[in-house]
């Protein structure tokens, strides 16, 4: 099978041809496509009629250099020659002649099928440079994947083409949009900037640019305020207007150069001001904006662009070929292998954009080292009789390692550049590209800028770019909306903090142990309080309550001395020395309050004290049943008076009353004991050591002891008239409301304060309990027997009984 190629002339004298050993396929943009061309039949397009771009032009002399300097090398393919075939690919989807010329031999392209006997039908095509555009390689690229013909490109920069299943002979000198989002990223994040607009034109660079940043900011406090892609038909005016609508003050423009220029030339026309743009490496050199006296009305352009290498002897090549070139007519060449420039002179060229220039002429460098390794070239020469083929260049291309200009040439496994770096750049007042910072990718990642040399368009300031204003510390955010970056700010309330860096929209609680005030970033440590042994207030209590012990003491010897006198055998005889004994035995509590609660703690503060006062209330409430009963319930039921003085009816009623309580207390603590308990709720910034009075364990006894107290009331109220000098029941009567009124204060008390003085007061009001009986039961007695002992006879009680016996029987 033959394919005629379309255009078919002698091309030796045309500076895009030169012949040698082995040939190299040159893709360049000198001229570029600007609107799209509309065609009624198949046609290929004269690109010479298209603007001319000089920066590719740049590139495209650049090709040729490189060339000639490898054939002027006696170490690199020593008699070897190297010959380039170069198109201009001025279109994505109309050169494709240019393409067929390249992969054709003698105007004809050998079918798979057919074996390459004859050398006349093997092309000498071992590689191709280019394309410039990532939507240019992927159109070129499956003609190329027929033979394995290995196309290096110096400029296609999508992260698709990484792909080896897809593109398995692609190679390229350009580090990938990845990397390129990953330094914007960067810099984004060194300043701030969280809310940013994003413009991308229609094509596989811009669409890979867009969707890598989307991506890559997912995790990060960046929002995209606004994203916009830019064709023909676009309108830039409207665009701006949202963007200004948004609020955003950053503006990504991932865009070619020949996009770039219309869309900062509209911002120019428009009056776009106080902007931060970021120019990506497509357009961040560009001299024709960059010397466009308006630019700086825009705002502060920032670039991170290619560090501009210099190519020893390439100025003088320009100087000495360029001006020697003539422009020949296309009908003299291949199609798309006319220039159409002879009026640009050897100084535009040498002062036009210099990106890509590096990827250039290492992408050439590393075609020539690959053939060079092909053909096993020596110091001596190379291997002449060896039948090179395409996919054996790729092979070698593939293990690149050679040292270009001070940098190693090596590719990754996606045969991505392991070489090369980023400089940040800034547009400064004379026109130039500043250089401001780098960021480099091996061996590892390091990142610098250098603030101080950035002219900011707020005239010192970094400008800002937020959706909303950073919360103030100890707020948290609410996001309002769909963007993280939009948000409420809410004060965290006491016991909360804020961490920003694990999680700025909700507030942590402390823990148990730890406090915060409102509007917090960490948590305090808690005080932790309880009455130690040590204190003056637990110190005093425990004197008083030794005090008590000795005074009861003292109260038990003197009524045994006089246990025969009527003053102690009224008084209840036997079943004093019983109460005294628990009085004692209930103050054993009071030592209980003070220290560290443990669980033996617990329960010491509240049994002794619940057991054995329910004994003296016990026997309280049988002393008031017995005066009521002598003095009145004798005259009047005798019969019910023996039957109590027969069966010992008293202490029939007290064993009761004890073992009930017993038994309550037993079940209580055996189900639910008291525990130490650690108060965190009464204060924030506080815990305080007690205990949790469980229901069952203390309720319940409590209850009873509350019920033998109000009969006891009840009894002694009964014989408030008795006689005067022989009247126990209002001594009863009066303790009793001394006790009530006790813990009527305590109740109050601890509803109102709950700090660690709590126990202070607990202690005091079982303290004050015990004294009630002591000094207000027992002491006026002791009195008697100690000041008044004529009263403490047989006539005189049998005296006070007849008395009281006539008046009541009148």
């Amino acid at each position: 099978m033959v394919l005629n190629v379309l255009c078919q002339c002698d091309v030796s004298t045309s500076a895009f041809h030169l012949d040698g050993d082995y040939m190299i396929g040159g893709l360049f943009d000198v001229h570029s496509v600007t609107e799209a061309v509309s065609q009624d039949r198949p046609e290929a397009i004269d690109c010479s009629s298209q603007p001319f771009v000089i920066s590719n032009y740049r590139r495209f002399q650049l090709m040729r250099f490189s060339v000639e300097e490898i054939n002027n090398s006696t170490s690199l393919l020593p008699n070897v020659s190297l010959g380039y075939d170069i198109f201009d690919q001025c279109s994505v989807a109309q050169n494709f002649p240019g393409m067929f010329n390249l992969i054709s031999v003698n105007d004809t392209i050998q079918p798979w099928d057919e074996p390459h006997g004859d050398p006349t039908k093997v092309s000498k095509m071992i590689a191709v440079a280019g394309p410039f555009s990532s939507t240019e390689t992927r159109t070129i690229y499956p003609l190329l994947m027929m033979n394995f013909i290995p196309l290096v490109s110096y400029g296609a920069a999508s992260s698709s083409l990484s792909e080896k299943l897809k593109y398995p002979s692609f190679l390229r000198t350009v580090h990938s949009n990845k990397d390129m989002i990953e330094g914007i990223v960067t810099i984004l994040l060194h300043y701030n900037w969280r809310w940013v607009a994003f413009i991308n034109s229609n094509d596989d660079y811009g669409y890979d640019g867009r969707d890598l940043f989307v991506k890559r900011i997912k995790d990060t406090d960046i929002c995209l305020a606004y994203s916009k892609e830019l064709n023909h038909n676009t309108n830039i005016s409207q665009v701006f207007q949202q963007i200004e609508e948004q609020g955003a003050r950053v503006i990504i423009a991932y865009v070619p150069e020949r996009t770039a220029e219309t869309l900062i030339g509209s911002a120019i026309q428009l009056n776009v001001t106080k902007k931060v743009w970021i120019a990506v490496e497509a357009w961040s050199l560009n001299k024709n904006l960059l010397r466009d006296e308006r630019i700086q009305n825009i705002g502060t352009v920032l670039g991170v662009s290619q560090p501009v290498v210099n190519i020893p002897g390439f100025d003088e090549f320009i100087y000495s070929t360029v001006e020697h070139m003539y422009c020949e007519n296309q009908d003299q060449h291949s199609c798309n292998q006319v220039c159409n420039c002879s009026d640009v002179s050897p100084e535009q060229i040498a002062d036009a954009d210099p990106s890509y220039s590096f990827p250039v002429y290492s992408a050439i460098y590393a075609i020539a080292h690959a053939l060079h390794n092909t053909l096993q070239c020596g110091s001596g020469g190379c291997q002449r009789n060896v039948t090179v083929e395409p996919y054996m260049v790729l092979a070698e291309l593939k293990k690149s390692n050679f040292t270009l200009l001070d940098q190693v040439i090596q590719f990754d496994g996606n045969t991505d550049p392991t070489f090369g770096s980023y400089s940040i750049v800034f547009w400064n007042q004379s026109g130039e590209a500043e250089e401001v910072g780098y960021y480099t990718f091996y061996p590892s990642i390091i990142f610098s800028i250098n603030t101080t040399k950035i002219q900011w368009f707020t005239n010192g300031d970094i400008p800002t770019s937020l959706c909303s204003k950073e919360c103030r510390a100890g707020y948290s955010k609410k996001q309002d909306g769909i963007h993280t970056c939009c948000f409420n700010c809410l004060i965290c309330r006491n016991g909360t903090y804020i961490n920003t860096t694990d999680d700025p929209f909700n507030c942590v609680a402390c823990k148990e142990t730890e406090w915060s005030p409102a509007g917090s970033t960490s948590c305090n440590l808690r005080v932790v309080e309880f009455i130690p042994l040590t204190d003056i207030w637990a110190i005093l209590i425990m004197i008083v309550t030794w005090v008590f012990v000795g005074f009861t003491a003292a109260v038990f010897v003197l009524f045994a001395i006089n246990y025969n006198t009527p003053i102690v055998r009224s008084a209840g005889g036997l079943m004093c020395f019983l109460i005294l004994g628990c009085l004692v035995l209930c103050s054993t509590s009071v030592f209980f309050y003070f220290g560290a609660p443990s669980v033996s703690f617990c329960i010491m503060r509240f049994l002794p004290f619940l057991l054995f006062y329910t004994v003296c209330l016990a026997c309280f409430v049988v002393r008031s049943f017995q005066i009521v009963c002598v003095f009145k319930m004798a005259a009047k039921y005798p019969t019910l008076y023996s039957w109590w003085m027969k069966y010992h009816g008293q202490w029939l009623f007290i064993s009761a009353a004890f073992l009930t309580q017993a038994l309550l207390l037993t079940l209580g603590n055996s189900l639910s004991p008291s525990k130490p308990f650690n108060d965190t709720q009464s204060y924030h910034d506080k815990i305080i050591l007690t205990c949790d009075i469980n229901l069952p364990s203390c309720l319940i006894p409590g209850i009873f002891l509350f019920s033998l107290c109000s009969l006891c009331f009840i009894f002694s109220y009964m014989g408030k008239d008795l006689p005067k000098n022989y009247n126990e029941a209002k001594a009863i009567t009066f303790c009793l409301l001394l006790l009530i009124l006790t813990w009527i204060i305590f109740a109050t008390e601890s509803s109102l304060y709950r700090g660690k003085h709590l126990q202070t007061l607990n202690a005091l009001a079982v303290l004050s309990s015990l004294y009630c009986f002591l000094l207000w039961y027992f002491l006026p007695k002791c009195y008697i027997i100690i000041f008044e002992p004529n009263k403490n006879t047989q006539q005189h009680f049998q005296g006070l009984i007849q008395s009281y016996t006539k008046t009541i029987s009148q």
